[in-house]
């Protein structure tokens, strides 16, 4: 197979309103409502460019926080994002920090309980 692996994300939100106010400022990224049964907002993407997409996803009965899977939104340098974390509702959960060769990430938690990280090659 010669795709990347990951091909779509859900972040799970029990207050959708406060997790695309947490988002929108930490990524500066606008939403796109999704037609269906469930409340489900894309983050704007554009097909063809590199990266995957994914949404917020308000699903009753599926509580966000405490899953163990981290998704790492890109950036130029994640310490600009991790600068608008607090001010947005969420906390840092580790500051950015090397990971050699590979460049630098952070670790953040949104309004809604969910950790995620911030990656950038500077």
């Amino acid at each position: 197979m010669s795709a990347n692996p990951v091909g779509w994300f859900e972040i799970y939100v029990q207050d959708m309103a406060r997790a695309r106010g947490f988002y929108g400022a930490v990524l500066q990224r606008t939403f796109e409502r999704l037609d269906g049964d469930l409340e489900m907002w894309s983050f704007k993407n554009e097909m063809g460019k590199p990266g995957t997409g994914g949404a917020l996803v308000h699903m009753p009965g599926m509580p966000s926080g405490g899953n163990s899977t981290i998704v790492y939104f890109n950036c130029d340098d994640c310490a600009v994002e991790e600068s608008r974390v607090g001010a947005a509702g969420g906390r840092v959960h580790k500051s950015k920090f090397s990971i050699g060769p590979y460049g630098f990430i952070s670790l953040v938690t949104d309004t809604e309980g969910n950790m995620l990280g911030l990656h950038s090659l500077k």
